[in-house]
Order: C-alpha cells, then structure tokens, then sequence
C-alpha cells in the first residue's frame, strides 16, 4: 500500500502530524508513505525514519511568482512527482483548499476532513471520502482521528512522533547541562517578558543550568543577544538550521518555550518542555506528548516566572 500525506504547513502544524506516521506504521508496517510539505519544512518529516519520499510545494513562493514561467515549471514537475507516485490513497491533514488542490494533483482517491469538521469547509469538495472529526480535539488528536478513519483502525495510547536526534556538539555549546530558551514567535503579543527570560536565567544559573538562546531572524537573535548578555553563562547561539535546532534541543536538559513550532519540536524529541502562552489558549494547540510537558499561561494570561521555575524542579533536581 502507498499512501501520500498532504500537510505542507506551518512548522508547528507539520510537527503535529508525526504521530500519523507512527500509527499507520504501525498497523500497516509494510506501507510506503510519503509527504508532500512546503520546501521550508522538509526537514521535519525527514526527521521521521518510515518517511519514505518527500515532495517539496512551495506555495508560499509561488503565489508571489505565479507569473513567471519558472513558477510553473515547478508547479509541473511538482504534479509529475506526485502522479508518478501511483497512490492507493492521499490523505490530506490539512483540511484547506490549497491544500486539497495539492492532493488532487496526484490523481488518485483522496480522504480529508468533512465540511463540518475541516479549517475550510469549501476543502472537503476535493475529496472522494470525507470523516467528521471533532473540532474539539486536540490538533495532534484530529490528525490521528483522520487518518485512523481513512485507514480503517482505531488509535490508541500517547502520540508517538517518531524522531530521534543526537545531541549537538557544537563547539560554541556551554560546558554545563543547558536549558534551550525558545524566546522568539510570529507575534509580538505572544513574547514572554524580557524580565522573567532573565530572572528564569538567573535562577537556572544559581543551579548549575546555563541558558542557551538561538533566534532565527536578526531581530530575534538581536533580543537572544541581549539577553544572554545579562544572564551569566548564557550563550546567544548563532544562525541554526531546522536539523542543528533539533540537535540542540536533543541535547539540553529542558525546553521554555513561547507559542512556536519549536517548543512542538522540543515535545516531539521528548525533551521535558514548559510552553509559555500569553495571548493564544493552548487547549487545542498547546504541546502534547508522552514525556513531560507542561502548558502554562492562556489568552491574555502572563505565566509568572516561579511557577514556570516549580515546574521544571521535578526535571532539573
């Protein structure tokens, strides 16, 4: 059987749809899967060893280009890929058009979300088969659900993602055990304030854990900086890839995350996570997994510095 996962985006929303590998894994452990995600996430269902092939779209890119004959040759050998596939099914996770569009181009039956259920009702046209999923589930909960309806099974126990990463070694990395500081997010009313990263710093510090603060952006690796500069033994990590983040996350002792897909990424490792949320409700989309991990905060909510510091004793001793 050769089934084909439409979920190209966002880096959280990829993360969240690993434990769908797992499961079908492992009812149907001689499946071929493959995933179709946008070219900037690729590298996460890579992480995922039963991931056989992965078809790169690039949506995001296209659309500002859809003039350009370039766009469209892509746009082509996207679809040839997809059809040389020969796909017993295509489930498509993400409940969009756009999404439900990518599917349609592998020319096989498609399975998706039914109107009631998917994040764009007009998405469920596209499909041959359609489920009703609770809306009231988790996300990682709601992809597990779909697929398990599309394959026939029934889903069972914690979400499994799959990964595995070794430890980073990199040469700039703090000589004691570490705690990953995941300060940066898509909105500026999602940020944790700046005095308790460096109160929750100081504390880690006093007990043996340095802070290790990557950024992507310059305005991010800016506030990392500047950070790190005024906790003691902080380190502001330089420029990191999606496969050098899952590194260090592998190899730190914990992970204090605001709302963004590495805080998912952390979870997704097993690495023990507290997730931050000031202006989002984590009860559909907050971290989820079998290890230890907390949510902490809500919609209009600003975590305290000590009780995301009580969380964490039972981890950091």
């Amino acid at each position: 059987m050769r089934i084909l996962i439409v979920k190209t985006s966002s880096l959280g929303d990829v993360i969240h749809n690993l434990p769908v590998v797992s499961d079908i894994r492992q009812h149907f452990p001689d499946a071929v899967i493959d995933w179709c995600v946008e070219e900037s996430f690729a590298a996460i269902p890579r992480l995922h060893p039963a991931v056989a092939e992965i078809i790169h779209v690039a949506i995001r890119r296209w659309r500002k280009a859809l003039w350009q004959a370039s766009t469209w040759r892509e746009i082509g050998a996207m679809r040839r890929r997809l059809r040389a596939g020969a796909y017993d099914l295509v489930i498509d996770t993400q409940g969009l058009v756009k999404s439900a569009l990518v599917a349609r181009q592998a020319a096989a039956p498609i399975a998706g979300y039914a109107a009631g259920s998917a994040r764009e009702p007009g998405a469920s046209r596209f499909y041959d088969r359609y489920f009703i999923v609770s809306r009231t589930a988790h996300a990682v909960v709601r992809n597990r659900l779909l697929v398990a309806a599309a394959l026939g099974y029934e889903i069972d126990g914690e979400p499994d993602y799959g990964i595995a990463v070794a430890p980073a070694d990199f040469d700039w990395l703090p000589k004691a055990p570490y705690a990953v500081f995941l300060t940066a997010t898509s909105r500026d009313d999602k940020l944790w304030p700046e005095a308790h990263w460096l109160a929750l710093g100081q504390k880690l510090h006093a007990q043996g854990i340095a802070a290790v603060l990557p950024g992507g952006s310059a305005v991010e690796r800016e506030r990392a900086a500047r950070l790190a500069g005024a906790i003691p033994g902080a380190v502001a990590a330089p420029p990191l890839n999606i496969p050098q983040l899952a590194a260090l996350l592998a190899g730190g002792k914990a992970a204090i995350g605001v709302d963004t897909g590495l805080t998912h990424l952390a979870v997704a490792l097993n690495i023990p996570t507290v997730a931050l949320y000031t202006a989002t409700d984590p009860g559909l989309t907050g971290v989820l997994g079998a290890g230890f991990h907390r949510n902490l905060g809500g919609k209009a909510q600003i975590p305290p510095m000590q009780d995301v510091l009580d969380e964490l004793r039972p981890v950091l001793g």
